[in-house]
């Protein structure tokens, strides 16, 4: 005797991205980013994935946007292995685990009207803090992977600079649900960044970076797939 049943499957494909490799200590090697759309930001979600071996050793600056006097948007490692934001001051951190050689997906989440300050690593939530509440990311400035600009794409300390790999830069000028970036940590390739967009966003590479393609591993649901199953009465 024979029935079937009709069910919702999830299958695994592959994507090829590209990725950023920074291997050594540098004054000179970094990449631009240029943004889709103004960084007049009253509320973001930025997410990258992220590997280096530095923790503990030393500040890492992982993505900086400066304009001309200030550093309006920065996301360090920091010396104790903690992570944090500034945006035009002091910063917010987070006591999270260390970033480490293997690639971790971080994204960090800011809203100007509650002050709401998250961070995610691994589709893991943070406890959300209060920070810069009212405050607008001012437009008009250079986004950098790889260096701390201390003026206007410039003026870079090699003891400062990003060692490892970076890659799926995204950024949204909205606070995604927790739901989204659970899924975007997975995988999944949509809602696409509108700041960035990191399939389409324009790379401007400076120095000693290697640019290589690996695979990201992403989910896809198959809608009402038809079992036939065979059983002995």
């Amino acid at each position: 005797k024979s029935f079937s049943c009709t069910m919702k499957l999830m299958l695994i494909w592959s994507v090829p991205i590209k990725t950023l490799v920074f291997p050594t200590e540098s004054c000179t090697s970094f990449v631009e980013m240029i943004p889709q759309k103004p960084m007049n930001l009253t509320a973001f979600t930025l997410c990258m994935r992220v590997a280096t071996e530095l923790s503990s050793q030393r500040e890492i600056i992982l993505f900086a946007y400066r304009t001309g006097n200030y550093d309006e948007l920065n996301v360090w490692g920091e010396l104790d292995g903690r992570l944090s934001f500034y945006m035009a001051g002091n910063p917010v951190l987070f006591k999270v685990p260390e970033l480490r050689a293997l690639i971790t997906h971080l994204c960090v989440t800011w809203d100007s009207t509650s002050g709401l300050a998250v961070l995610f690593l691994d589709g893991k939530r943070s406890l959300s803090k209060i920070y810069k509440k009212d405050h607008t990311v001012s437009p008009g400035g250079r986004v950098i992977l790889g260096q701390d600009p201390d003026i206007y794409l410039g003026d870079f300390d090699k003891h400062q600079n990003f060692v490892g790999e970076i890659c799926d830069v995204n950024m949204w000028d909205v606070v995604l649900p927790d739901s989204v970036i659970q899924g975007i940590f997975a995988g999944q390739r949509e809602p696409r960044g509108n700041v960035f967009d990191w399939d389409s966003t324009e790379l401007r590479i400076n120095g000693d970076v290697e640019v290589a393609i690996r695979e990201l591993y992403t989910p896809v649901w198959a809608q009402n797939v038809v079992i036939n199953i065979e059983a002995d009465v």
